[in-house]
């Protein structure tokens, strides 16, 4: 069966607000399943780029880089902006970052302490900015802060299961 691409996916945002602290587990959990899956390969596994794709860090440095966009969400809420601000969908970040000269562990470090200022940040919303809604770019349709944590575990966990080919297929 083939994967469905990340920018075809569709979403429904149909869930109370309240559901974002079970969101903010997975989102929490990330790095921790990053680690699990990473700790026994060996550099070649983690650097190889099947069909010229990212590899295993690419994939894990595309994640910490989109953090900054995140935050920046967080801050379209706050000031109620109407549309989010946009990703850079050409990945010019993760693409010039040499993310594969870097061990593993310096980009689940990164990436660590990057995802826990933004969950510590929707923490501390207050209750009007959780119910706030602006339009997301791509998608077009209204988020709520619950509804954004939600696409982006969802996007962590695309990105986890391309890694998982990868190891897998090495």
């Amino acid at each position: 069966m083939d994967r469905t691409k990340w920018t075809e996916r569709k979403f429904n945002f149909d869930f109370p607000e309240g559901w974002i602290y079970n969101i903010l587990e997975r989102l929490r959990g990330t790095p921790a399943r990053i680690n699990d899956m990473t700790h026994s390969l060996v550099d070649a596994q983690t650097t190889f780029k099947p069909e010229g794709k990212w590899s295993i860090k690419e994939h894990i440095g595309h994640l910490a880089d989109l953090e900054e966009l995140h935050e920046g969400r967080i801050a379209d809420f706050l000031l109620r902006k109407e549309i989010l601000r946009a990703a850079d969908m050409s990945n010019a970040k993760t693409n010039q970052a040499n993310h594969n000269s870097k061990s593993i562990q310096q980009l689940l470090n990164n990436f660590s302490a990057k995802r826990k200022q933004f969950v510590t940040h929707l923490e501390k919303l207050d209750n009007e900015t959780q119910y706030f809604k602006s339009m997301h770019p791509r998608l077009k349709v209204m988020m709520r802060p619950v509804d954004m944590a939600y696409f982006t575990a969802e996007h962590d966990d695309h990105h986890l299961a391309t890694m998982r080919e990868i190891a897998i297929s090495f």
